[in-house]
């Protein structure tokens, strides 16, 4: 009879004590108590966790952080040739026989004993501009949402490859047994580009580690709960029976896909406990729902994700997806900008003062970005003061919080008309190169071996940023 690690442990299980203690009084083996594949990490962490506020579409850099007055006295003008040298444009704007420049109908100050740019469709992350480290030179090879969306979330533009929570759940597994290592929400109700469930999913990584998503309602977890009729002890016997069955099955044929259904089911029963007390804002004091803004006590919102967010965070889920559509504004962008600045702004500002007020700032790296910019010129005619931008992948600005970067800097700089990178920039492996530095993970050496080669999120590419840590 072939033995293999289940059946071992199970016919010895006098020596399991003598394990478990060995791998406790082990600091090397942390993350291997835990279920990631590292058995020390490469770094000393600054972070333990992420929360990443995905703004699906493509937000406008120059209307919310790089302020470009030269736009303003040049709106109405002809894009220089110069500047835009033989870059493409998209099929949507490349047809064009006129680029018209578009300044910002918004007004710009600077905030902070930093002195950080905002637009004042930004007034409550104003307020946390000293916690802020904005990247204003992000760039990416992607110009359309399905590849640029896909290359920020998993390393490349072509489907099929692990997102990064998903690598983070096979490095480093997780910090709550009872709680998914990597969840996902989308904000409800919201129009734009298609979110597909593979910008969360595992790719050739097991299967344990693609993202559960959350929904908004009574079951934020689709078929957790027991069907009419079935009980929790009803539940545990059918479990243990099955586990039985998996584990009958493992002796004749050793399938590593037969152990990662193990462990789905026994965490989908444990989730059974975990998942109500955690999702239950109700407990949450009028106060935090006032930090988070008016809709925070509407589940399936912005704002009431991002305290879900936090309280996820409090309990060691390690990579926690936020998504947020409707940035793609090609046309009618002054109105648009405002909409979505009133859903996110000032939830994306409590987050960051809610986990600083209860110590986890620190130790939780936060980003809020999208897959690309816009364009500084017209889409399309311009006319009055309703336009709208293309999309733009050469220069476009993120911010990051908390979890080993600095507070109140700016990162970079774009030329005078946000087209170019004139000074430090960063693209999207570096960006995921320094995610995973910060968590104490050297991006060349977390690598999975499939199809003859050695895959790792940020491909061949990624330079991790040093200025930008603390």
């Amino acid at each position: 009879m072939m033995m293999n690690r289940r059946l071992f442990l199970n016919q010895f299980g006098m020596g399991l004590g003598a394990i478990s203690l060995c791998d406790l009084m082990s600091p090397a083996s942390a993350t291997a108590r835990t279920g990631g594949v590292l058995k020390q990490l490469h770094f000393v962490p600054k972070a333990k966790r992420v929360i990443f506020l995905f703004q699906a579409g493509g937000p406008s850099q120059m209307d919310l952080f790089d302020y470009k007055p030269l736009l303003n006295k040049k709106h109405g003008e002809q894009l220089p040739a110069e500047v835009r040298g033989k870059q493409r444009l998209t099929g949507m704007s490349g047809n064009q026989s006129s680029l018209p420049l578009v300044g910002s109908p918004f007004k710009f100050k600077q905030h902070g004993d930093s002195g950080q740019w905002f637009s004042d469709q930004l007034p409550f992350t104003a307020k946390v501009a000293d916690d802020l480290c904005i990247i204003k030179t992000m760039h990416t090879e992607a110009i359309n949402h399905g590849p640029g969306v896909t290359h920020i979330q998993t390393g490349s533009q072509f489907p099929g490859r692990p997102s990064i929570g998903a690598w983070l759940s096979y490095g480093l597994g997780s910090e709550n047994e009872d709680l998914p290592n990597f969840v996902v929400m989308v904000t409800k109700n919201k129009g734009g580009q298609p979110l597909v469930s593979r910008l969360w999913g595992s790719g050739f990584l097991p299967s344990r580690h693609q993202g559960v998503r959350f929904r908004s309602g009574k079951d934020p977890v689709l078929y957790l709960n027991n069907p009419p009729g079935i009980d929790v002890r009803s539940r545990r016997e059918m479990q243990n029976a099955l586990n039985q069955l998996h584990e009958l099955e493992q002796v004749d044929q050793i399938d590593p896909q037969i152990e990662n259904r193990i462990a789905q089911y026994e965490l989908a029963f444990r989730m059974q406990a975990s998942i109500p007390e955690a999702t239950d804002l109700s407990k949450e004091p009028k106060h935090i729902f006032d930090l988070y803004g008016k809709d925070a006590g509407n589940p399936g919102s912005f704002a009431a994700n991002c305290l879900l967010a936090r309280r996820l965070a409090e309990r060691g889920v390690r990579f926690i997806q936020l998504y947020h559509q409707g940035w793609d504004h090609h046309g009618g962008l002054p109105g648009g900008i405002k909409g979505q600045c009133a859903e996110t702004d000032q939830p994306a500002a409590a987050l960051i003062q809610d986990l600083k007020q209860r110590g986890l700032l620190d130790e939780t790296l936060v980003i809020w970005g999208g897959e690309f910019g816009r364009t500084n010129y017209c889409q399309g005619k311009l006319v009055g003061a309703n336009f709208g931008r293309d999309h733009h992948p050469r220069c476009f600005s993120i911010w990051m919080a908390g979890g080993g970067v600095k507070g109140g800097i700016s990162y970079g700089q774009t030329d005078p008309y946000c087209y170019n990178i004139v000074e430090n920039p960063v693209h999207v492996h570096d960006l995921q190169a320094t995610l995973l530095y910060l968590l104490g993970i050297d991006h060349e050496r977390l690598t999975f071996r499939y199809q003859g080669r050695a895959f790792r999120l940020t491909d061949v590419h990624g330079h991790v940023v040093k200025s930008i840590l603390s």
